[in-house]
């Protein structure tokens, strides 16, 4: 019986995935590469995160997003499963937007980060 657990983002853009957790200061490795879980058991991956207890995590294509996997019950991280998951997916939004309006000719011109956490940008485009 498989110990993995598969957890739902919204993330679907890997570059922007990648970016985020280099932000973040995580070491991710590029794939596809296996997530090691309980008593061997292995499941493919795009991105994988060593842990020091030889348990990985890992972000897999599932035909529509890249989810989360893990053998959660050797989770070692400093944030929750809730917590990473939501600091991984913040940094990512933030990376898709800068990307997105960069691509179509706007720059970052604020940028602000309130106390509740969230991120406030002010992008604009000169015209000639």
């Amino acid at each position: 019986m498989s110990h993995f657990s598969q957890i739902k983002t919204q993330i679907r853009n890997l570059d922007s995935l990648k970016d985020a957790l280099t932000e973040l200061g995580i070491d991710w490795k590029p794939g596809p590469h296996e997530v090691r879980g309980y008593r061997g058991q292995t499941h493919p991956a795009e991105v994988t995160i060593e842990q020091e207890n030889g348990y990985d995590i890992g972000f897999r294509w599932n035909g529509k997003e890249y989810e989360l996997v893990a053998d959660l019950q050797y989770w070692q991280q400093n944030l929750s499963v809730d917590g990473f998951l939501r600091q991984v997916t913040q940094r990512y939004a933030y990376q898709t937007v800068v990307k997105e309006t960069t691509r179509v000719g706007f720059q970052v011109t604020e940028q602000q980060k309130n106390e509740d956490g969230s991120i406030r940008l002010v992008v604009q485009r000169w015209s000639a």
